[in-house]
């Protein structure tokens, strides 16, 4: 038999192509897990500037009051802000879902609206789980009542806390209704500091009323142990002091109040 002849006759291989790019090989499901995945990852490192976000489930919600607290107006866009209309749908969430048996709350706020602020205190009052908060840097202003709203109040050594009457910015109408207003809210935020802290309404008006403190502004600068000297915190604690006394509360609410 001639060589050639066999030569000619054998098949010729197909060149090898680069997976994904043969016309005959069966296309695979696009991999929406491995796509979410990624897309999680991105949105970590966006938001929170690392690819490897701790997941864990607690029965403990942690709920941040940071920067400048937004109400009824917008602030700049330079301005780091909270805003009341996504802390209250948070914290009636945390009310009603049965796995959370415990809210910390974490504040570091130059103050804000003084409603909208005080409608948060209200909330964080009257919930019926145990809540736990701690002041890191600064609870000024209308972060004093957010801050005396838990059951009990921590504060970080060098926190500080800016207590000062109320204040309107922008346009005034110069009638005596404005400053009988202004009067009337600033009394809801005394009798509420006074109700849920130790401090007493005439020792906190005088903190309010104080000249000399503050550069431009009449009032006082409470930090840390002073806080808790005048009775408006609970205890001069961090994070892990908070914590522990949280779930010691969570432990009795689950005992209905006894101590094991």
């Amino acid at each position: 038999m001639d060589s050639r002849f066999e030569l000619e006759t054998q098949p010729q291989k197909q060149p090898q192509l680069p997976p994904g790019l043969d016309p005959q090989e069966p296309k695979k499901a696009p991999d929406k897990d491995g796509e979410q995945k990624k897309k999680g990852i991105v949105d970590a490192i966006q938001s929170l500037g690392q690819s490897n976000v701790p997941q864990l489930s607690s029965n403990v919600y942690c709920l941040s009051v940071i920067g400048q607290i937004e109400g009824h107006l917008v602030m700049p866009a330079q301005n780091k802000t909270t805003k009341y209309e996504h802390v209250i749908p948070q914290i009636v969430a945390a009310e009603q879902n049965e796995n959370i048996e415990g809210v910390v709350l974490i504040l570091n706020t130059v103050g804000g609206d003084v409603e909208a602020g005080l409608a948060i205190a209200e909330m964080i009052a009257t919930m019926s789980k145990p809540t736990v908060s701690l002041v890191l840097g600064g609870g000024h202003s209308i972060g004093v009542p957010i801050a005396v709203a838990a059951d009990v109040s921590f504060i970080a050594e060098t926190a500080t806390m800016t207590i000062h009457p109320v204040r309107l910015t922008g346009l005034v109408v110069g009638v005596p209704q404005t400053f009988e207003y202004m009067e009337k809210m600033q009394e809801r935020v005394i009798r509420f500091v006074d109700r849920h802290s130790n401090i007493t309404q005439d020792q906190f008006r005088e903190l309010m009323f104080r000249t000399g403190e503050l550069a431009r502004d009449i009032g006082t600068n409470v930090i840390g142990a002073d806080a808790v000297k005048y009775g408006l915190i609970d205890q001069v604690g961090g994070l892990g002091a908070a914590l522990s006394e949280l779930n010691r509360r969570i432990e009795l609410n689950r005992n209905g109040g006894v101590v094991q």
